[in-house]
């Protein structure tokens, strides 16, 4: 009786995987990122793009209350004290997340819609 014991032990204990199963399925894991990196980047293209024009969205719409509430025109400019901060119409000034220049330099006069400096080549570019 003993003797059965121990040999069914030892059959138990082999169950494991071998270095070769382990490389193939390494292998079809690799293959499988590579086929679907491509995908996922052109996504996440596509959701930068869609945030940098929420992003405008929200500055054009903290540029045109800033005009009504100063009774300004469609020719002045605000700066960043006058759209952003805690207590003003955007608590944080926002960023694009493609990587485009600051949007300070699109924000211009009230009367022209801001802009990214990626909306050329990405298409960052709030429409009307």
């Amino acid at each position: 009786m003993i003797g059965v014991r121990s040999s069914l032990r030892c059959a138990t204990a082999k169950r494991g995987f071998t270095l070769i199963e382990i490389l193939v399925v390494v292998a079809i894991i690799g293959m499988v990122a590579l086929i679907a990196a491509p995908f996922f980047l052109k996504h996440r293209n596509f959701a930068d793009k869609n945030v940098c024009i929420s992003n405008l969205r929200l500055l054009a719409a903290a540029k045109a209350v800033w005009a009504q509430e100063r009774n300004k025109g469609n020719s002045d400019i605000p700066v960043d004290t006058d759209l952003f901060g805690p207590t003003n119409y955007v608590k944080i000034k926002p960023t694009c997340p493609g990587g485009g220049a600051d949007y300070m330099l699109g924000i211009g006069t009230v009367g022209v819609a801001p802009a990214c400096s990626l909306s050329n080549s990405l298409g960052h570019i709030l429409g009307r």
